[in-house]
């Protein structure tokens, strides 16, 4: 069944994944930016809108017509950022809530991180780094979850990927309760959009925390690739 949906931080790497195939499985997407231009992306069944999950302005506007949500926004992992974010998963999601509220939408599939869980994933290089540079962008998504589990009107899922890897869908993705397994560290962009539009399409995993990631070579799995990711 074809469904309206909103999708935020649309002009990302997951977010831009998450209109495409929206738009080839039959879906209408209305699609937030933050940036000041819209991407260059145009469809007779897309729509751009911008705005700022940071203040309830325009939220209400933007859930007009919706049947669900796909939150896809994300803190860039940058020297300004890692230590003191902005409360964008927290924040956000409060206000973003408010807004379906205050609309009637009910449904929620939002980015969490299987590293919410325990940071015990993956070779100690890159538990180490992780802990390091990134401890407080993961708990400020466990605060998100704990939001989401205090609305019980809500039927939210929290997908909780790995770490990020911008690839196209692999069609063997696997998906885990709650967290990803210890030999495991990615979750391409591809399958992570594939699996919150199923999500959303077939009203899975709801008020749930499922994890989904599968194994990827030593070329972008291995210290050098994601060390260098990881500093940018």
């Amino acid at each position: 069944m074809t469904k309206h949906l909103l999708i935020y931080g649309a002009d990302g790497a997951t977010g831009g994944r998450l209109v495409s195939q929206g738009l080839q499985r039959g879906h209408r997407i209305r699609a937030s930016h933050h940036a000041p231009e819209a991407p260059a992306t145009r469809h007779e069944r897309l729509e751009w809108v911008q705005s700022d999950l940071m203040t309830r302005d325009g939220l209400d506007a933007d859930l007009q017509g919706i049947d669900a949500v796909l939150n896809a926004v994300g803190i860039d992992a940058g020297p300004s950022t890692v230590f003191d974010p902005p409360e964008l998963h927290t924040e956000g999601t409060a206000n973003l809530i408010a807004a379906m509220r205050a609309t009637g939408v009910d449904r929620l599939v939002t980015i969490s991180a299987s590293f919410v869980e325990t940071m015990a994933r993956g070779p100690i290089w890159f538990r180490v780094a992780a802990e390091l540079g990134l401890k407080s962008i993961f708990d400020q998504m466990a605060e998100m979850e704990r939001i989401l589990q205090a609305a019980p009107d809500l039927r939210w899922t929290a997908v909780r990927p790995g770490w990020l890897l911008d690839e196209g869908p692999s069609g063997d993705y696997q998906v885990f309760p709650d967290v990803i397994p210890p030999d495991l560290i990615r979750t391409r962009t591809g399958d992570l959009a594939d699996f919150m539009l199923r999500c959303a399409e077939d009203d899975l995993h709801i008020r749930e925390t499922p994890a989904i990631s599968r194994p990827e070579p030593d070329a972008v799995s291995g210290p050098d690739a994601v060390l260098k990711e990881m500093l940018g």
